[in-house]
């Protein structure tokens, strides 16, 4: 017997993590203060848990919106996932939550979705096994490094010829500080450089704020700050976790673009992470912006996991777009290759 319960705060995640658990994700995107730093900037959570008699557990950070139930995240987010216990039980509740959604909604849209441990997988078998009918797309790209045991120098002897040409021309001009401890007056100066950058303009700057000060008191916490003539010039935000360092924000100002701050800052704290820290992993979040490969050596593909349940006519219009969208897309793909 499987029992599914829906809360409307992300305290049932906290209770179903042990103290131990709670800061021994596989990545910051997963702990329960995760989604409550996005809880906070308004988004109302929709919490399914699900338990069975021999302690099995699955839960799903979501949030509803007039029946079309999406993941609970927000564009900070590099992946969103289930959590469930291992084995047959974990999935089994899974697959229970699936059914219990049918009852709350005609649509869940689950997005950005890894496949590491099988994650989109698992959440695929359970929506399908539950009835609904089940789309999956690729919907981003995330770019990574397996150190593999390398040093910094190692690593850097396997970059491309120009990148270690820019550093080599360029790094004496700027000077580097890396704090480990949040300062508001440095942060600051990160937000300031974000906001003269290239990069759009931010929905919630300040829960990042918050996040990167739980990350400094957790001992996460990785800001670089680059500058040029005692000007702060480009700016980097990273946090490192269980061997993997995630690469979060990334700023410098276009008028100081010919300097290649960021080159320099980067490889500053590449070296940082990986002599210092020594990672297993560097994460370089979404998007497959051409440069990310100077740095990275793989990417893998983040999915979205579309379901549409058949027996609600809110879901109709829907499910027959995507019907023949899956339909129109061999017959185009074949032109293509034509």
């Amino acid at each position: 017997m499987i029992e599914v319960r829906y809360h409307d705060s992300v305290n049932a995640l906290r209770e179903l993590c042990h103290p131990v658990e709670r800061d021994d994700a596989r990545s910051p995107f997963e702990r329960p203060d995760w989604f409550a730093l996005i809880e906070n900037t308004g988004v109302k959570p929709f919490i399914a848990v699900a338990r069975d008699a021999n302690g099995s557990f699955a839960a799903l950070a979501l949030t509803n919106t007039g029946g079309h139930i999406h993941a609970l995240r927000n564009w900070y987010s590099f992946t969103w996932r289930g959590n469930a216990s291992a084995a047959d039980g974990g999935e089994a509740c899974l697959r229970g939550i699936a059914q219990g959604l049918r009852s709350n909604g005609h649509r869940v849209s689950l997005e950005p979705v890894p496949n590491e441990e099988f994650s989109c997988d698992q959440l695929v078998a359970a929506f399908s096994g539950a009835g609904w009918e089940v789309f999956v797309e690729e919907c981003d790209t995330n770019h990574f490094l397996d150190v593999g045991g390398r040093s910094f120098a190692q690593y850097w002897g396997d970059r491309p010829g120009q990148l270690r040409t820019t550093l080599k021309r360029k790094a004496n001009k700027v000077t580097v500080e890396i704090h480990q401890k949040f300062d508001s007056n440095i942060w600051s100066k990160y937000e300031n450089i974000y906001s003269k950058s290239w990069k759009p303009e931010e929905d919630h700057p300040e829960m990042l704020r918050e996040f990167a000060r739980a990350e400094s008191e957790a001992g996460r916490l990785r800001l670089g700050i680059a500058y040029f003539e005692g000007e702060p010039i480009a700016a980097q935000f990273w946090t490192v976790e269980n061997g993997t360092a995630f690469i979060h924000k990334l700023a410098h100002l276009e008028a100081h673009k010919p300097l290649s701050a960021g080159t320099t800052l980067s490889a500053a704290l590449f070296e940082h992470v990986i002599d210092a820290d020594k990672v297993d992993f560097i994460d370089f979040g979404t998007g497959d912006e051409p440069y990310k490969a100077d740095w990275m050596e793989a990417s893998r593909a983040r999915y979205r996991i579309d379901c549409l349940d058949p027996r609600q006519p809110r879901a109709w219009p829907a499910l027959v777009k995507r019907k023949l969208k899956r339909l129109v897309q061999p017959l185009a793909n074949a032109r293509s290759r034509s």
